[in-house]
Order: C-alpha cells, then sequence, then structure tokens
C-alpha cells in the first residue's frame, strides 16, 4: 500500500487526501455524491487484482471488523472467500447489503446516500482482492440509498466488474446474508440455514462475500491510504471511526461519525438526548443499558462488552424519562415472532411464546415471568439463524433490568397490570423512523460528523 504522501498526481482538480487525523471520512459535510466530487474528495483508486492482492493483509493490520452487528474481522472474511475461489476454480460474488433490515439503524442508508461512490470503492477493492467478477448491491427499492447508488453505477467509467442492484423485499430477516443469497438464487428472501458458509459456496454455488455498505467503506479507505492512515483517529486496539444511529426520545435524532472510543455521554450530546433514562443497545437483538450509568463508557466494543453489551448495528435507541421497557420489549418481540421464517422450531413455536409470555407480563400475569425464564435457555442457539437468539437476548436483559433496577415498576404491573408510560417510541417500519435523507450539519460542541436524521 502506498502511503498518502506518496501517491502520484492522478490530475484531479484541487484533489488533496484528507489527514489521517480527520474525523469525517465516511459523512462529510459537503456530500460526495457524484463521481467528480467523490474523485475531487479521494481520489482514483486503482482495484485491478494486483493492486488489491495484499488487500487482506491490510485489513487485518488494521484491525477492521464487520459494521453489519456480527463483528466478524474483515480480512478474515476477505482471506476465507479467496481461498475458496482457489480451492473451487470458480470466482467469487461479492454482495454490499445495504438493506439495514433493523428499523432502528440508519447509518448506511445515510452513508449511501452521502458518499455512494465510496461504497461502491470499497466493493470494487473487495472484489479484486477475492476475485470476483460480479457485485450485487442489495437494498430495499423505497430506501434513499437505491437511486443514489443507481446514480453512482451510471456515472462510473468502466468497472472491472459487472455491477447489479438487487431489491430486498422489505422484511426484518430478508437483509440476513444468506437470506439475500436464496433470494438471488432462488427468490425466496429467507435465511437458508448453517450446512455451508456462503464464503465457500452462495450466489450460483460459488464463493460469495457479504459485507455492509459502512464495512465496505471503510475498507475503501483502507484500500487507498493503508492501515497506518486509517488508525490516525480511534483506539489503538480499535482504530478508526464508526457510525452510530441515535433514536427515540432525543431531540435530533442522527447518524454520527465518531472516533472508536469515544465518550458515550459526548456521542449522545450529539443528538440532545437526555442524561438519565433507558436506552436500547444494538437493535431489536439488543439489550437495555442505564444512560447514567453509561455515559463514562468508551463507545468500543471492548468496553461495551465489558459493561455487558455490545454494539450490534450501532444504534441507540433512547426511551423517555417515563418511557416503560416492559412494554417496549412486549411490542418488540411480538414484531420479531410475526417476522420470523418460520422454518424451524425456536422460529415457528419459541418466539410466538415468549412474544405472548412478555405481553402477558406486562399485562400483570405473575406466572409470565416463570415461563419466561424457562422458554429463553431452551430457545437459545438452537435456531436456523440468528434471529430468535437476537429475541432471547432482548427478552432477557429487559427481565434482569426489570428485577435489577425497576422492581417497584414490575410489581406495579402485576398489581394493575398496566403502567402510565406514553406510547411506542422505538420504530418498527421505515415509515417511523425520520427520513434519513434529511440535511447535514456540524456538532459544534465536539467536532464530530453529524447527519441529522429530522427534526421531532
Amino acid at each position: 500500500m502506498t502511503s498518502t504522501e506518496m501517491r502520484p498526481d492522478y490530475g484531479v482538480d484541487h484533489w488533496s487526501a484528507p489527514p489521517a487525523h480527520a474525523i469525517d471520512r465516511l459523512l462529510p459535510n459537503r456530500p460526495a455524491r457524484t463521481w467528480r466530487d467523490h474523485q475531487q474528495r479521494w481520489g482514483p483508486l486503482e482495484v485491478n487484482p494486483s493492486e488489491m492482492g495484499h488487500l487482506a493483509g491490510a485489513l487485518g493490520a488494521s484491525a477492521l471488523v464487520g459494521r453489519g452487528g456480527a463483528g466478524f474481522p474483515t480480512g478474515r472474511k476477505l482471506a476465507s472467500v479467496a481461498a475458496a475461489v482457489d480451492r473451487f476454480h470458480r470466482p467469487a460474488v461479492v454482495i454490499a447489503n445495504i438493506c439495514e433490515g433493523d428499523p432502528t439503524s440508519a447509518k448506511d442508508q445515510v452513508l449511501a446516500h452521502h458518499s455512494p461512490h465510496l461504497v461502491i470503492d470499497g466493493a470494487l477493492a473487495a472484489a479484486a482482492a477475492v476475485g470476483a467478477d460480479r457485485i450485487v448491491f442489495a437494498m430495499h427499492s423505497h430506501s434513499p440509498a437505491h437511486s443514489a447508488i443507481l446514480s453512482a453505477i451510471a456515472e462510473r467509467p468502466g468497472a472491472t466488474c459487472v455491477l447489479e442492484v438487487l431489491a430486498v423485499p422489505a422484511r426484518y430477516i430478508a437483509s440476513e446474508a444468506t437470506s439475500l443469497v436464496r433470494l438471488i438464487n432462488s427468490g425466496d428472501a429467507r435465511p437458508a440455514g448453517k450446512l455451508r458458509p456462503i464464503w465457500e459456496s452462495g450466489v450460483a454455488g460459488r464463493p460469495t462475500l457479504v459485507d455492509n455498505a459502512e464495512t465496505l467503506a471503510q475498507l475503501g479507505l483502507i484500500a487507498r491510504f493503508g492501515p497506518a492512515w486509517f488508525a490516525g483517529v480511534g483506539l489503538l486496539a480499535e482504530p478508526g471511526t464508526t457510525l452510530v444511529t441515535i433514536g427515540g426520545a432525543v431531540r435530533r435524532p442522527s447518524v454520527v461519525e465518531a472516533p472508536n472510543g469515544a465518550r458515550m455521554g459526548d456521542l449522545l450530546a450529539c443528538a440532545d438526548a437526555p442524561a438519565t433514562g433507558w436506552a436500547l443497545f444494538g437493535g431489536l437483538s439488543g439489550r437495555w443499558v442505564l444512560l447514567d450509568e453509561i455515559a463514562d463508557i468508551g463507545y468500543s466494543a471492548a468496553e461495551l462488552a465489558a459493561f455487558g453489551v455490545s454494539r450490534g448495528v450501532s444504534s441507540i435507541t433512547v426511551l423517555p424519562p417515563d418511557g416503560c421497557l416492559l412494554a417496549e420489549t412486549a411490542r418488540l418481540l411480538e414484531f420479531q415472532a410475526n417476522a420470523g421464517a418460520r422454518q424451524c422450531g425456536p422460529c415457528m413455536f419459541g418466539l410466538p411464546a415468549i412474544a405472548a409470555d412478555m405481553a402477558a407480563l406486562a399485562a400483570g400475569e405473575r406466572t409470565a415471568l416463570d415461563r419466561l425464564r424457562r422458554r429463553l435457555p431452551v430457545i437459545n442457539g438452537r435456531g436456523g439463524c440468528g434471529h430468535p437468539d437476537g429475541a432471547v437476548t432482548l427478552a432477557a436483559s429487559a427481565i434482569e433490568a426489570l428485577i435489577q433496577q425497576q422492581p417497584g415498576h414490575l410489581t406495579q404491573h402485576l398489581r394493575a397490570g398496566v403502567c402510565t408510560a406514553p406510547g411506542p417510541v422505538i420504530p418498527l417500519t421505515r415509515n417511523e423512523f425520520p427520513d434519513a435523507a434529511a440535511r447535514s450539519s456540524r456538532s459544534l460542541n465536539t467536532g464530530w460528523n453529524t447527519t441529522g436524521t429530522g427534526e421531532r
């Protein structure tokens, strides 16, 4: 990898690489939506296989992990796909997942709308690195990303492989990696199970790499400037920036780009979030936390894990101070049960059962708590995909929070079967979430780049 200083002059007007310490990497204040704006901001990127041959190693040195929820090391994922290509002598397929099935997250939609060519750069670099001749951009047709990516593809000169756009059904599990592969292969957007990994046999039986938009955009930057530039911000163990969707009961729902390890209190302040109360971390498969207890925690995988939570889909959804996490959890579990593929026992029977139990608990049925304690361990880890496990994590987190932090509120439900909390806060459809393509602004008190997703 050549350093920023060693890059030749490509003749792009006014181009100079942003400094390594810049925070506004993925979401610049001035969106780079056109091909010319993109080149002026970043300069050209050579994506032929000879240039990208060492990309997996560079990604390993950068410690980049997937930003879609699982947090798997990106370099290892690329290396696995490339090894499968060598073993089976079949070209790979790259799927850029821009769906964001979890309605609490809007970061990939905002990213693809503001910096579509950066996402395409990453996909092309990944394709060259693993030996792919086809890239599929998977997204919901109604999303802001759809038109942005289509326009960007039309502008690209001479792509090195076939670029396609796949319309994905607006269902929660349709954007799961094996669901996307199955949709391309058969038109059925449901998880395909765990029998054979898609990095070995995915689209048309070929090795397949699936990464989300943010992962690919970060990959595109590392392909340009190398891991040392990438590590100009963030933590030693977790360098770079990250995108976080902050929504719910906040004054300015936002997608925030911040350095890894940023103090949680400062991060939440970008969206004018309250200092106290409950928030759901990591989306519909996440955990409940108290904001005042996490204010001084750094937003990094290691610090959050020590606190007992994970990034998940990198969303933080805040309840109002008088919100009821029991009622919200019951509503979310009902959504999870209805969203299941119903291909395995935990999805067909387990999720509807725990959703009914949580609703019964909210309505004051005392025996529901014992039923939940018995059911959750039986369901966990036994599904055909991770969907049931996420619902179990959410339900267990709510029970723990109620018993340890809000026993009085739980008692109120058990006595009266109701509480005076306001109505639903967490969005379960795109129509409930502010427009992801709304205005951009700078957070002056921190210097971090934020993109507002609409005022409430």
